[in-house]
């Protein structure tokens, strides 16, 4: 949800609140997902204010109490989760109307500013955090379902490659979850999902986190279900003005996260790389010539 359905209410209306209740419109503005999911209580501590400000902020707006807020805003979170369907069709009509090139541009400047977010301060404690537990880790459980398999296995393949004991939770055939039966509280789970938050990984996150095993986080919001069973969290952004969310960022962090546990283990990462390298030349894995054409 890039904006929330008050949006243009509360801009018109923001000149002539106190203070106060613009401190409370600031918060809703910038943190529209979490206006659905948060308690107004503690939506007023991270706004700054009290929790009888939220009540008199939806009461300027012309409603009658902050619970009006919230369920316009988890309809409009229900909306988007369900909405592929309808997303597509709100591309279509923009792609038709700016045209094809315009769309791809529109895509590739927003992953851009995306990633570029995942260098600010906060985004990197939370990746050098990240990465600290990875490796520290006896063994990593990396697990993504639907879209966000992707940069759990990039994750998972980097961290092999590194000589890392990392393994795939993939749920070939159905027994995914099976390989948490060894875990202990000296492994550490990588989780990736993003909205609409594929139900499996939840359950399995929580069930590792049930088991003593930490969980590191790459999702969407601070309050994502993963956030909230989580010791660390990534997050990263997937709105795009594609039908489908992005998830370029969450890749980008699963090579970054890679590449610092790597570097932080220098000779067992040389070591390990060395073994692959031979093996590598020893079944001429890579092409080394360009083909002729005949």
């Amino acid at each position: 949800m890039q904006t929330g359905p008050l949006a243009d209410t509360i801009v018109q209306a923001f000149d002539m609140m106190s203070e106060q209740l613009q401190a409370a419109a600031r918060y809703i503005l910038n943190r529209p997902r979490e206006v659905a999911l948060l308690s107004m209580r503690e939506q007023a501590r991270q706004a700054g204010v009290q929790p009888a400000t939220m009540t008199r902020l939806a009461k300027h707006l012309g409603l009658a109490g902050y619970e009006d807020i919230r369920q316009q805003y988890a309809d409009a979170m229900r909306g988007e989760v369900t909405g592929f369907a309808g997303r597509v069709g709100a591309q279509a009509k923009s792609q038709k109307l700016k045209g094809d090139p315009a769309l791809a541009s529109d895509i590739l400047v927003g992953i851009a500013a995306q990633v570029g977010q995942l260098s600010e301060p906060e985004s990197l404690t939370a990746l050098v955090e990240a990465a600290r537990r990875l490796s520290a880790a006896r063994r990593i459980y990396c697990l993504g379902l639907r879209s966000s398999h992707s940069p759990a296995w990039h994750l998972h393949y980097i961290l092999s490659l590194a000589g890392k004991h990392s393994v795939m939770l993939d749920a070939v055939g159905g027994i995914g979850a099976d390989a948490l039966g060894s875990a202990t509280a000296d492994d550490v789970m990588v989780a990736v999902s993003v909205l609409p938050y594929t139900r499996q990984t939840i359950e399995i996150a929580d069930y590792a986190g049930e088991t003593g095993v930490p969980l590191v986080a790459i999702t969407d919001s601070p309050v994502a279900p993963l956030a909230q069973l989580a010791a660390c969290t990534v997050v990263v952004p997937t709105e795009s003005p594609s039908f489908l969310h992005t998830m370029s960022p969450a890749f980008v962090a699963a090579e970054v996260l890679g590449a610092l546990v790597a570097g932080q283990a220098e000779d067992t990462a040389g070591a390990a790389l060395a073994s692959v390298d031979r093996q590598s030349a020893a079944l001429n894995t890579h092409l080394k010539t360009r083909m002729k054409r005949p």
